[in-house]
């Protein structure tokens, strides 16, 4: 912390002196333009030509003219002393397929700028700035360049300034480098946030006399997680500060050259959800580097551990052990789940490093397992500890594709140093290799890995239903704010599907057979609302049978051909539509304030669609495990009116009821 205030001072103190050159790039539409370029500053440490950028909305200043540079060993300052050599511009209009996610195809169209710069004095290191401009967002990356003499850079600190007009901020806080990104938001001016603790990415903020921004990166490779500290004097200004080695704090990355640092974003927007629907973070990844990934197999889970492994009806008593995972499989097979994951302890001690994960426990007899779920046609997942995979990856994944086991879901990293980001792509490449999925719990958030590994296919990186175990902390309130903050970097496992809820007052947190705050219809919304290929049905097998909804959860897809926002207000309510194939799912949520919603049905189309509907049952507003249930034929120029009761929902399901 003293070295980050050392440095965030030594940039606010220093004044504008003059333009030594600059560029201006405009987004295809027009309305975003990106000034970048280098300006003299002087301050009582240093004077020099330091590369800026400045971005507008329509012609209104979003960031204003903001510095970069870096911080390396030894006090040395990289970029205080530029010129630029060479600048050219492009237009980028690009489509691919994606396997999975919010849409079917990929599009890029954007305007792209290139300077390259260099040193004045020796050693005459050189980079290439290249910038993009989108009709949604503004990006910038910095990449070095090697020569003959420089071949290697560490960095003690990136120094990336946003200056941003004053607004209101949604900042998830977190009290260092080191943890799984899951804590509520808070929601204050950006002038009065505090710079004790470091602000995790995405940044949401809305500017008082302006749009939306949305401060996030892209493409992290070979490199440390950015997060934001605010400066201590500057209000409204932060500044970025790298997630510090854990093996050497001095330092944040050690790095080859050449090398491409990871995109700084700003999404901008006059509504955040429009951020929902964008793919830009996407765009900004590096495209797949697997060959052949038509192997990798979205779906849904029936998973164990939520309800402490609790089995009803049956002669055996439920825990980790084989007659267990048979009952989950059964149910996941019942009820059209492509998998079951086996999660911790199934091979020892779950906060163990020194377990072998090519073992298991004697209550598992996981080739009886495996030949079971083979013959139900249910795949499985198995969960490690990342500790056990780091050392025994090699001989562990081979092992499993032998065994059949489909994918791995890798916990306990909390951590976005340069080391854990570098893990993460070597689990997914090794996975990769053994045709295994991948899904990362204990995670940082998304910065578009998932393209460049397709078989990455989803992380937790936020405080999630899990938490309804041992606190209130995960509630409507929290919910509300995710889809327009957290779920804008990427799929969240955020686990959904409690069938047992409760209001306010009669919830108490509970380890075995826990209960979720809000109704149940408001669970069934997170299945459309929340984006993740591999969404669990958190619940035991009894809790679903028989009950008014499980048809949906049965039905509802975890891949769209697209996504699009309806209506909402960050923190309070949101309707969002999305298509799979000829179907459209609906999902309306809404925190402590009951509601009632008119929704438009334009997304529909031409014909007429039959709407499965279910609702919050406001009959007993005692009783929030009650579903209202049914069917309303409706068409592209009708209306739906929604009542949705305190911590309420609805998901609706459109099949259209002509031949397409």
């Amino acid at each position: 912390m003293r070295n980050l205030l050392i440095f965030v001072t030594l940039i606010f103190f220093w004044n504008f002196m003059e333009t030594f050159s600059a560029e201006i790039i405009y987004s295809p539409d027009g309305k975003i333009s990106i000034e970048v370029g280098v300006k003299t500053f002087e301050s009582p440490f240093a004077r020099g030509n330091f590369l800026y950028y400045q971005i507008q909305f329509q012609q209104k200043e979003v960031v204003q003219s903001s510095p970069i540079f870096f911080q390396l060993p030894g006090g040395e300052i990289l970029g205080s002393n530029l010129t630029i050599n060479k600048v050219s511009q492009k237009n980028i209009d690009e489509r691919s397929e994606l396997l999975y996610g919010k849409s079917k195809w990929l599009i890029t169209h954007c305007n792209e700028l290139i300077m390259e710069l260099e040193e004045v004095d020796p050693p005459k290191r050189q980079m290439i700035f290249t910038v993009r401009a989108y009709n949604d967002a503004a990006a910038f990356r910095i990449s070095f360049c090697s020569s003959p003499d420089v071949n290697e850079l560490m960095i003690r600190q990136e120094q990336t300034l946003f200056r941003l007009p004053s607004g209101i901020a949604y900042a998830l806080r977190l009290k260092d480098f080191q943890t799984p990104y899951e804590n509520n938001y808070e929601v204050t001016p950006t002038d009065q946030l505090k710079s004790d603790r470091p602000i995790a990415l995405p940044f949401l903020v809305k500017l008082n006399t302006g749009p939306w921004l949305v401060i996030t990166e892209a493409d992290l490779l070979d490199y440390a997680g950015m997060y934001l500290y605010t400066h201590p004097t500057e209000k409204n200004s932060f500044i970025t500060h790298l997630a510090p080695l854990r093996r050497n704090t001095t330092l944040a990355a050690k790095i080859r050259l050449p090398h491409d640092l990871p995109w700084r974003v700003v999404m901008i927007a006059d509504h955040p959800g429009q951020f929902i629907e964008s793919n830009t973070l996407l765009s900004l990844s590096t495209p797949s580097r697997l060959e052949d990934p038509s192997w990798v197999r979205p779906g849904k889970v029936a998973w164990d551990w939520w309800s402490d492994r609790v089995v009803e009806g049956r002669s055996f008593k439920g825990g980790m052990n084989t007659a267990t995972m048979k009952y989950y499989i059964d149910f996941a097979a019942d009820a059209g789940l492509e998998y079951m994951l086996i999660d911790a302890e199934w091979y020892g001690k779950h906060d163990s490093p020194e377990e072998d994960i090519t073992t298991t426990i004697p209550e598992i007899n996981l080739p009886e397992i495996l030949q079971y779920a083979s013959e139900k046609k249910v795949g499985i997942w198995l969960w490690l500890n990342w500790q056990c995979v780091r050392d025994q990856m090699h001989k562990a994944f081979p092992l499993y594709q032998k065994w059949g086991v489909k994918g791995v879901k890798v916990d306990y990293m909390n951590c976005d140093d340069q080391d854990m980001v570098n893990f993460y792509e070597q689990v997914c490449w090794e996975a990769a290799r053994y045709h295994l999925m991948v899904n990362f719990h204990g995670a940082y958030k998304p910065t578009g890995l998932r393209r460049t590994y397709p078989n990455f296919i989803t992380q937790e990186g936020v405080l999630g239903l899990e938490w309804s175990k041992w606190s209130k902390m995960c509630n409507p309130d929290h919910e509300l704010i995710l889809p327009y903050t957290r779920m804008l970097a990427g799929p969240m496992d955020f686990t959904p599907g409690a069938f047992k809820v409760a209001d306010q007052k009669s919830f108490e947190p509970q380890f075995t057979a826990p209960m979720a705050m809000g109704t149940r219809a408001h669970q069934l919304a997170m299945y459309v609302v929340y984006e993740n290929p591999l969404q669990m049905l958190v619940d035991h097998p009894a809790s679903y049978f028989g009950q008014v909804g499980f048809d949906f959860l049965k039905v509802v897809p975890t891949v769209w051909d697209e996504t699009r926002f309806i209506s909402g207000e960050v923190g309070d309510y949101i309707v969002l539509v999305r298509r799979h194939g000829q179907e459209w799912y609906l999902g309306a949520m809404t925190d402590w304030t009951p509601r009632q919603l008119e929704i438009p049905l334009y997304f529909l189309g031409e014909g007429k669609y039959m709407a499965q509907i279910y609702g919050d049952d406001l009959s007993d507003s005692k009783n929030y495990g009650l579903v209202q249930a049914k069917l309303q034929e409706v068409a592209a120029n009708q209306k739906l009116v929604l009542q949705l009761a305190s911590g309420g929902g609805c998901a609706i399901r459109f099949v259209p009821t002509w031949e397409p």
